[in-house]
């Protein structure tokens, strides 16, 4: 069986703010940030909604460990690693596969 996990990139409209999360479903998880009713939360409070970069991955395992790879590096290194598949940051919730 073939399983789908995803570690994504999401951003605000004006692309200051960057948020790294890790899914089984984004379309699920997109809508989930988009319509939160946690006010609290971090893609709430900063209205990161825009996905700017996911990769797919076939075991949790990987992608919980690039997740936290991710969430550890500089902001430097992110936006370099955005501009790899996205250089114009364009915001590619519609393109999700």
């Amino acid at each position: 069986m073939q399983h789908n996990y995803f570690v994504y990139i999401l951003t605000n409209l004006s692309k200051t703010v960057l948020y790294t999360g890790v899914t089984n479903n984004m379309e699920r998880r997109l809508f989930e940030h988009k319509n939160s009713t946690n006010k609290n939360s971090f893609t709430s409070k900063y209205k990161c909604y825009y996905l700017l970069y996911y990769e797919r991955f076939q075991f949790i395992e990987h992608a919980i460990d690039y997740e936290k790879r991710i969430k550890g590096w500089s902001r430097k290194k992110k936006e370099d690693l955005i501009n790899e598949t996205n250089p114009n940051w364009d915001f590619i919730n519609n393109e999700i596969d």
